[in-house]
């Protein structure tokens, strides 16, 4: 089987788990790709994640980048369509159903319920990115500083990145 199919399947798989949006399946992610198939690092999984939030465009980058990483142009491809198409024509065929049922006790309830499991799947994709990014005490310190401080105060938290930043450049991580 070569890579590209490889990449699709995997990204085939995490597509319709995504319903919380693409943070949602970053533990997951992480693990096929790090943990499972072996194709990045923790440490290459996070840059990548880096490079993708900080491009222009969907947040979902990611994937194309590993398939790129991974396997080329052909990989890219590869991994973005398979993250992009089966979510894709899910929303298609139920979109209708959906909104057909939108004024429904048990949409309602559904929806409801659907919230707390979407911020524990974004929880746990910070989680993964927080504990790959903090590789050393300093950073570790940073990581947890900035945790602190964005549930404590109402800074933007593009302060803290460019402290954070700046921690970097100075030296101290």
């Amino acid at each position: 089987m070569t890579l590209a199919l490889q990449l699709f399947l995997v990204f085939a798989a995490l597509s319709p788990l995504a319903f919380g949006g693409g943070a949602a399946i970053l533990p997951e992610m992480e693990r096929q790709v790090v943990g499972v198939q072996h194709w990045l690092t923790v440490g290459e999984f996070v840059s990548l994640f880096a490079l993708a939030q900080a491009a222009p465009g969907p947040n979902m980058l990611i994937a194309t980048l590993i398939g790129w990483r991974v396997a080329g142009l052909g990989g890219a491809i590869a991994a973005t369509i398979g993250l992009c198409l089966p979510s894709s024509l899910l929303t298609f065929a139920i979109a209708g159903i959906w909104w057909r049922f939108r004024e429904t006790p048990w949409r309602r309830r559904l929806q409801a319920a659907l919230v707390p499991v979407t911020v524990g799947l974004v929880g746990g994709g910070a989680m993964v990115i927080a504990a790959g990014a903090a590789r050393g005490q300093a950073a570790a310190l940073i990581t947890a500083t900035v945790l602190a401080l964005t549930l404590a105060t109402r800074l933007n938290p593009l302060w803290f990145l460019a402290a954070s930043a700046l921690a970097g450049v100075c030296g101290l991580v």
